[in-house]
This record gives C-alpha cells, sequence and structure tokens, in this order.
C-alpha cells in the first residue's frame, strides 16, 4: 500500500513538474515571438496608427504603403544585389577553404596539427570589431575599400572558423574504414575525396552555409565602415534610408521584413537536408 501511495505522489509531482514546464515553454515562445508579430502588425499599419498614442494589436485599415515605399527608394534593390553577391562570395569560398582546412586537419597527422586547433579556437575569443580599423587601412592599401570583393574578403575571415571547426566534426565522424575500403577497392586519394568524403559531409555543408549565409547577410557593422551607400547591403539600407528622412516606422518595419525574405527562402530550400544523417548510406550497400 505503501508503495501504491508513493507511486501516486511520484506520478502527481510529475504531472505538476510537466504542466509548470510546458507553461514557462509557451511564455517564453510568446515573449520570443511578440516582437516578430510586433514588427509585422507595424509594417501593415498606416502612419497614422502607428504614430497613434493608443496601441493596437492588428491594423484596423490594413495597407501595403509602407512595402511601397520601401521598395522604392533609391538604394534599395542596388543594396539587395549587393548583400546577395558578397554573401554568396563569401559563403562560397569559407565552405571550399574551410572544407579543405578541417579535411587536412581531420585526416592527416602532421606537425603543427594541435595548435592550429587552439588558433581557430583562439581566434573566435577575439571581439571582431578590434580588428575593424587595422582590416579598414589593410583593404584601404590594396584599393579594395568601397569594393563588394573587399567586404567578401572579410566576412571570409569572419567566417572561417567556425566553418573549419564545424566540419572538422562532421568529417571526423565519418569511419576511417570508408576511405581504408575504397582504396583497397582501387581508388586514390582523390577518389576517395569525391566519391566518400565529399557526399558524406554534405549535410555538413549544408548546416554550414546556412550558418554563413545568415551571419554575412545581416552583418552591418563591417560593411557600413568600408563601404559608401552605393557598396552596401540591406542591412545599411535599412539605416542609410531612415537617417536621410527621419525614422518612418512603417516603412523600417517593411524594409526589415523584405530583408528576412532571402534568409527564409534559403532555409526552406535547403531543409530538408539539415538534419540527413553523415552515414546514413553508407552501411546500406
Amino acid at each position: 500500500m505503501a508503495r501504491h501511495d508513493d507511486g501516486v505522489v511520484t506520478v502527481g509531482r510529475s504531472r505538476i513538474g510537466t504542466v509548470f514546464a510546458n507553461t514557462g515553454g509557451i511564455l517564453f515562445g510568446l515573449v520570443m515571438i511578440f516582437p516578430v508579430y510586433w514588427v509585422l502588425n507595424t509594417a501593415f499599419k498606416p502612419d497614422a496608427e502607428v504614430r497613434s498614442f493608443t496601441p493596437t494589436f492588428w491594423p484596423e485599415n490594413p495597407t501595403l504603403d509602407n512595402f511601397r515605399s520601401a521598395l522604392g527608394e533609391q538604394h534599395f534593390l542596388p543594396s539587395m544585389v549587393n548583400g546577395l553577391v558578397i554573401t554568396a562570395m563569401a559563403v562560397a569560398a569559407a565552405l571550399v577553404v574551410g572544407f579543405l582546412a578541417a579535411l587536412a586537419i581531420a585526416r592527416f597527422a602532421f606537425y603543427g596539427r594541435k595548435a592550429i586547433i587552439l588558433v581557430v579556437l583562439a581566434v573566435q575569443l577575439v571581439p571582431f570589431l578590434a580588428l575593424l580599423i587595422p582590416l579598414f587601412l589593410m583593404l584601404q592599401g590594396v584599393n579594395l575599400t568601397n569594393t563588394l570583393v573587399g567586404v567578401a574578403l572579410v566576412y571570409l575571415v569572419l567566417l572561417l572558423p567556425y566553418t573549419v571547426w564545424t566540419l572538422r566534426g562532421f568529417i571526423s565522424g565519418i569511419p576511417r574504414e570508408l576511405d581504408e575500403a575504397a582504396m583497397i577497392d582501387g581508388c586514390t586519394r582523390a577518389q576517395v575525396f569525391w566519391r566518400i568524403i565529399l557526399p558524406l559531409t554534405g549535410p555538413g555543408l549544408v548546416a554550414t552555409s546556412v550558418y554563413g549565409f545568415i551571419q554575412a547577410w545581416n552583418e552591418f557593422i563591417i560593411i557600413n565602415t568600408l563601404n559608401d551607400p552605393n557598396h552596401q547591403n540591406l542591412m545599411a539600407w535599412l539605416l542609410y534610408n531612415q537617417t536621410e528622412r527621419g525614422t518612418a516606422w512603417g516603412p523600417l518595419m517593411a524594409g526589415a521584413i523584405i530583408t528576412s525574405i532571402p534568409v527564409v527562402v534559403f532555409f526552406l530550400i535547403i531543409q530538408r537536408n539539415i538534419a540527413t544523417g553523415l552515414t546514413a548510406g553508407a552501411v546500406k550497400g
């Protein structure tokens, strides 16, 4: 009987704990999603509702004027193209260089290997803003300020430590026996790379590209420091746009929504590949 009572008490406590955990999770989710909702709410409000002293939680007279205003600004389309070009160059270069570096660290033994790993970790501890002025002077010395290539190179340096460290973990998770079996079957090192390691590291490349895309697309301080308004991305465009004409909250929120669309679209395109198992296809045949 005592055991039965203990079981009832334990089950009761477990249910109470579950209720509290679920309630806390719901409240936390509401707090986190409310700013996103308010941005959407403000983007569809006319200016009179936005500046009203009495806030409303939904637009009483929904309008698309804020989006038209944001899209009609002078530097919007050039800034979007600039952002896409810079992000594509930085992410592609980071994946190529980072993958080769991670492969060397994970698969080959050489002098200074552990030191390189520690340096990769130590670089991430240095605030990147502390290097901004030296980087600006270096790029200015080679005439790469106010250029898309110069910013892409800086973003490459910014993304490389994380890319190398993450891809090293993915490559280390691929059994070495697969490499050895392929070489026994007559594959060269290059063929092992193309036929074994690269396909199995695909999910890691996808996951790393998501992080790199978000970092490069959303970056503001570096590009705003290095480039003029004609060579900036949409994040810098938001500040420049509002500075030129004052703080128009409706168009600002509409512009923020527009700038987030490429990240969402990119994520939706590759979401199926993010959680794919590393060696799911290696042990089936």
